[in-house]
């Protein structure tokens, strides 16, 4: 049993989407504020003076003063067997995947391959203050057990998933129809609900899961709808083409995945730029999510994602944002956010520094609908946390002398930091980061 203890620093915690740069009702703020936390949960939450007048006499105080604590941050869409993928040369999605991803994964055959990886892993989502992600495994089931079983270790709130893939990759890195149900149901099984973890229906995307598998995906779906479903969707244009020549039934790529049962409001959308009306439409009225992967986008050359189209929209699309490492570049969601930005410039729109930080937090646990125990510093919510420093280089520090306000920090952050600005990544109560 961990003591109480409270964190001392300016807290930042989002109540809802930011309609403006400044509309100041969208989130809680303390400047001198107090985070009473004890056994993972977060107890109170207000200014330090208070927190501390309630607190139990033993509390030890932990003073991070001047720097931000904001909830953990949360990356909502990445590949747990492509860490030695990242940063591979090559000209686009689909001659990235059969050169370096297909090849790597099937490394992932050894289970003590995984588990290698696995430690590296949920280190670096620690040193990024990244303390919930949503990840695919290979298509061996041994990959989601190292996964979950160091997610476990480390009492992480995890979303991830053994990946379904039957056709169009190598031999090596395919199961069947039965098998992806068969072993699927057993990392339900033995992993879901255990520790923090949350097992995802995984079909990797339509091009690599014959009609068969896409049949025994809906099986699941059905039998577990409680289940979060991720998938990859409208990535480039080569891919849309090639999904359409595979399901020639299918009205568009969207299509594809209703026509099996697996849009809700827990399925995970990964990319999704390229969607028509109608497929905005769908994702709409089903609820699913698209996962906005912008370092990932530019690497590969995919496409500038409609980031305020989607938002403003009469009929809105829900948006999440995430790494997509490695075909992402960057395990840090500051830089995600930060070439987000970039993105929407180029297509003439905005996003202010209160829209990205509300997205890397509230956002994103709302897209998993997790944000009764995540993404926020209310009271009862589970004691996920980052510290962020945003004097942490030099460079960072000399810019700081010129800012006067919490959005101008918040910017700076975005633009200019990365893990350095991490000073400390509390998991469930516990300082993380400083133990690795």
């Amino acid at each position: 049993m961990t003591p109480p203890r409270i964190l001392r620093g300016r807290l930042l915690s989002f109540n809802r989407r930011p309609l403006s740069i400044s509309d100041t009702e969208s989130y809680v703020y303390e400047d001198d504020g107090g985070l009473l936390i004890s056994e993972g949960r977060i107890l109170a939450f207000g200014p330090f003076e208070t927190v501390l007048l309630d607190a139990p006499e033993d509390c030890e105080v932990v003073d991070h003063r001047p720097n931000l604590i904001l909830p953990g941050l949360i990356d909502t869409h990445l590949h747990f067997p492509q860490m030695q993928v990242i940063g591979s040369y090559a000209a686009n999605l689909l001659e990235w995947l059969n050169t370096y991803t297909f090849v790597e994964e099937q490394r992932f055959a050894d289970p003590a391959h995984g588990a290698r990886i696995a430690v590296s892993f949920f280190d670096e989502m620690i040193r990024q203050g990244t303390t919930t992600a949503v990840a695919y495994c290979s298509v061996h089931k041994a990959s989601a057990d190292a996964y979950f079983a160091e997610a476990s270790k480390r009492n992480m709130l995890m979303l991830g998933g053994k990946v379904l893939m039957d056709c169009n990759a190598p031999e090596a890195l395919t199961d069947t129809p039965q098998s992806a149900y068969d072993d699927t149901k057993a990392v339900i099984a033995d992993w879901h609900g255990k520790a923090r973890n949350h097992v995802v229906i995984s079909p990797r995307f339509a091009l690599t899961s014959s009609h068969e598998q896409m049949e025994v995906t809906g099986a699941l779906a059905r039998e577990f709808p409680d289940l979060h479903i991720q998938t990859h969707l409208s990535e480039n244009t080569a891919e849309i083409a090639r999904a359409l020549e595979l399901y020639p039934e299918a009205q568009d790529y969207t299509d594809i995945y209703a026509r099996y049962d697996l849009l809700g409001a827990k399925t995970l959308l990964g990319h999704a730029i390229h969607l028509s009306e109608r497929e905005r439409d769908v994702l709409n009225e089903t609820g699913a999510v698209a996962v906005h992967c912008p370092t990932s986008n530019l690497f590969l050359g995919s496409g500038l994602f409609p980031f305020k189209d989607y938002e403003t929209r009469d009929k809105p699309v829900r948006i999440a944002v995430a790494t997509d490492i490695g075909g992402g570049t960057n395990y840090s969601m500051l830089k995600t956010m930060d070439e987000a930005y970039k993105i929407q410039q180029l297509r003439g729109e905005r996003l202010n520094p209160l829209e990205s930080f509300f997205a890397m937090t509230l956002g994103n646990a709302e897209a998993l609908s997790l944000s009764e125990r995540i993404g926020t510093l209310a009271p009862d919510s589970d004691a996920d946390l980052v510290v962020l420093d945003a004097r942490a280089t030099p460079a960072m520090a000399l810019k700081m002398d010129a800012i006067t306000t919490l959005v101008e920090e918040l910017f700076l952050l975005q633009t200019m930091g990365d893990d350095r600005a991490i000073a400390e990544t509390y998991v469930a109560g516990s300082p993380a980061k400083s133990a690795l």
